[in-house]
């Protein structure tokens, strides 16, 4: 059959057909920095559907609108349910918004940030606090050795 007798998405309409940002069903903890940086990503989605909107004719563009409702739907329900939590300073042990420095068996040091899940960045130094790694340490105090993916670490200093 001829492809002039079917009926095919152009590439932007099948684009736009975005789907939602997955919500995570855990807690939406979040530190100083995290609530900061949700309230700057609402802006810029805010920004985003704004101009997507002033350009008129919005089936020009579907792929622009689509992704700027996608994010304000997204970053308006993770700003909604943002729990500022702070850590308790007065407690010596890994906790939620502080950083934690380990030891490895290989004797390699690393230190990661406890975090919101919209804010953890392991390669800038922070994970979230659902990340098995933050399971494994929360709680525990310097001299204190936890299993982390079938190996021993040790927490060497709480900052």
């Amino acid at each position: 059959m001829s492809v002039a007798f079917t009926k095919e998405e152009d590439s932007e309409a099948a684009a736009a057909d975005l789907p939602d940002r997955p919500i995570s069903p855990h807690p939406n903890l979040v530190t100083a920095a995290g609530l900061a940086q949700l309230d700057e990503e609402l802006a810029k989605a805010r920004a985003a559907y704004a101009a997507a909107q002033a350009n008129g004719d919005v089936s020009a563009d579907r792929t622009a609108m689509a992704r700027a409702t996608r994010d304000l739907r997204y970053y308006g329900a993770r700003r909604a349910s943002a729990q500022l939590t702070t850590p308790d300073l007065a407690l010596d042990t890994v906790q939620f918004g502080r950083k934690v420095t380990f030891e490895r068996e290989d004797g390699r040091r690393q230190t990661f940030a406890i975090v919101g899940e919209d804010e953890a960045d392991p390669a800038k130094g922070s994970v979230s606090y659902i990340s098995p790694l933050a399971r494994a340490l929360l709680g525990k105090s310097v001299g204190d050795v936890a299993s982390v993916n079938g190996a021993e670490v040790e927490v060497v200093a709480i900052d």
